[in-house]
């Protein structure tokens, strides 16, 4: 069972872009796909909207490892660029099916 969460940063004049351009370039990024039990860690733009929102989509192991993120030094660092951006946050949390794609979706499904 893993444990997705999408957050959407939205800010004003780019701030948002330019967050999560500072968290890849800063290698912050980096570090916390190394972490254990990180399964994906990334940025995504819209395509409509004021364009002032960005995607992440955060996906772990269990809970147990966002926990220990969430323990992380790298939490200091997130919240700190988030106050400089002066971001705020929309969150949805999902959990997986480990059952996979039921048989009446697969036909919907492009390989």
């Amino acid at each position: 069972m893993s444990i997705t969460v999408n957050l959407r940063y939205t800010g004003k004049n780019g701030n948002a872009r330019k967050f999560a351009e500072e968290m890849i370039s800063s290698g912050t990024v980096k570090k916390i796909r190394a972490e254990k039990g990180n399964l994906r860690y990334e940025y995504y733009l819209p395509l409509e909207g004021d364009g002032e929102t960005i995607l992440l989509i955060d996906s772990w192991e269990n809970q147990e490892a966002i926990d220990v993120h969430h323990a992380s030094p790298m939490m200091k660092t997130i919240a700190e660029l988030r106050d400089k951006y002066d971001l705020h946050m929309a969150v949805e949390r999902f959990i997986s099916d480990d059952n996979g794609v039921p048989e009446s979706d697969k036909g919907f499904i492009r390989n």
